[in-house]
């Protein structure tokens, strides 16, 4: 990472308030340009030799959405971390999920979070569903550099959207986007499986509890199919990370209530291990 920079007064003074934009992005940029992970370069690709987070999946329920993540971080076929959180918080009705090389994405989403109350302090109001999604189409893009280095980082996004009274999902590739889904979407290594079971098992204006079950019920699908997907871990307690986004606001689900969860998700499959099945219509 580039060096601090000194300024003179009189242009640190400019700078920090004669911003011109509400972007807290562009305001580092700006002042030092070196802080930005999009602005940092690699000698070499590196990408298999890091830790990389995998499946997410989200689903639209009655009166918002659903985001639910694995734990495994995966360096090639070595398990890096088994209890990694991809779900963050990115203000009180929006949250997002990484996939692809972790560092970076954890970075981005501590950014994103930050860009987001930067606007509202300087603008007296929330970004749209519409704005935050397209805020971080631009962060994305901005590591594009890193991401040909094989530094890729591919987020979900997911918010509740106070003009529809409803949940909406944003996906993205490597170039930003971004793209709209609609009823649920996923992403990561697992991606394939986790959405071909939400296929079975979303219903359209089912409640947050039964979206949650159904998330988790993707989750545990997708690490039964891809070794880079972890499944709940009995012995150590370690459970997905859930999160719902209603009109009440974001709430993560504790570890009790994912628990509870995952056990009526087990009891299922000790009879029936491939899952419930959809019926034939």
């Amino acid at each position: 990472m580039a060096p601090h920079r000194e300024l003179p007064a009189g242009l640190m003074n400019h700078l920090f308030h004669n911003t011109g934009s509400p972007s807290f992005t562009e305001f580092v940029g700006a002042y030092a340009p070196g802080l930005l992970p999009s602005r940092e370069t690699l000698a070499a690709p590196v990408g298999d030799q890091i830790p990389h987070a995998t499946t997410i999946v989200a689903a639209t329920c009655a009166g918002g959405v659903v985001m639910a993540g694995d734990r495994r971080a995966t360096s090639g076929n070595f398990i890096s971390q088994r209890d990694m959180e991809k779900v963050f918080r990115a203000d009180d009705h929006s949250c997002l999920g990484i996939a692809g090389a972790a560092s970076i994405g954890i970075e981005m989403a501590r950014l994103y979070r930050v860009e987001l109350e930067h606007y509202e302090k300087l603008e007296g109001r929330t970004l749209s569903v519409v704005g935050k999604a397209n805020r971080l189409s631009a962060m994305i893009r901005g590591n594009l550099a890193m991401a040909m280095q094989g530094m890729v980082v591919v987020p979900i996004f997911a918010a509740y959207d106070p003009d529809k009274d409803a949940g909406r999902i944003f996906g993205y590739d490597v170039g930003g986007g971004p793209y709209e889904q609609q009823q649920f979407h996923s992403i990561g290594s697992g991606s394939i499986f986790a959405r071909g079971s939400l296929k079975k098992l979303y219903r359209e204006g089912a409640s947050p509890e039964d979206t949650v079950l159904a998330c988790v019920q993707a989750l545990y699908d997708a690490a039964d199919d891809d070794s880079a997907t972890g499944g709940p871990d009995v012995t150590r307690r370690i459970w997905p990370v859930v999160a719902v986004i209603t009109a009440d606001g974001f709430r993560r689900l504790s570890d009790e209530e994912v628990q509870g969860y995952v056990q009526t998700m087990l009891e299922g499959r000790m009879s029936d291990p491939d899952g419930p099945s959809a019926p034939l219509r």
